[in-house]
């Protein structure tokens, strides 16, 4: 694989219900986008919200484009601790169908996720983000992304 033809998402695990169609469309046009500019793997972390959709949007465009991806970066084996069935649910829909899992750490420790978010900037050319807030997860991945020179896109409503 080469870094060269991937992207990663990084975003929020709160996205406000009344946004979600007008992001998830721009999501959509997005992908389209990079797909057209050669872009072939897609990293997803696997989270709640915005990562589901992003998965979820690779794996709906994967039928009309088969040459393309979705690499599942996860944290840990533990990671749905806590989330509700429908989101478990969902999450292991988006496991099964996913054309590579990647586990950056075994078990939950105190920084595993930053290492999942490290792991897929580290391996991407391409860094398409929903961030709003300059604190937390999403911020400090998209901050990295910048410092390490990825091609930065702002999906922000």
């Amino acid at each position: 694989m080469n870094r060269l033809h991937t992207c990663c998402f990084t975003g929020h695990r709160d996205i406000p219900p009344e946004i979600l169609p007008a992001l998830a469309a721009k999501l959509d046009a997005m992908v389209l986008e990079l797909i057209a500019d050669g872009i072939r793997y897609f990293y997803a972390g696997g989270a709640l919200c915005f990562d589901t959709l992003a998965a979820e949007t690779v794996l709906r465009l994967r039928d009309q484009f088969p040459q393309i991806h979705l690499i599942l970066a996860l944290p840990c084996r533990e990671q749905t601790r806590g989330w509700s069935a429908a989101s478990i649910e969902r999450y292991e829909s988006i496991l099964r169908r996913a054309n590579e899992v990647i586990y950056t750490s075994e078990h939950y420790t105190r920084g595993c996720m930053q290492r999942r978010n490290r792991f897929m900037v580290d391996h991407s050319a391409v860094c398409v983000a929903y961030c709003t807030r300059a604190t937390g997860g999403s911020a400090y991945t998209l901050q990295y992304a910048r410092k390490v020179g990825l091609r930065i896109l702002l999906l922000n409503m």
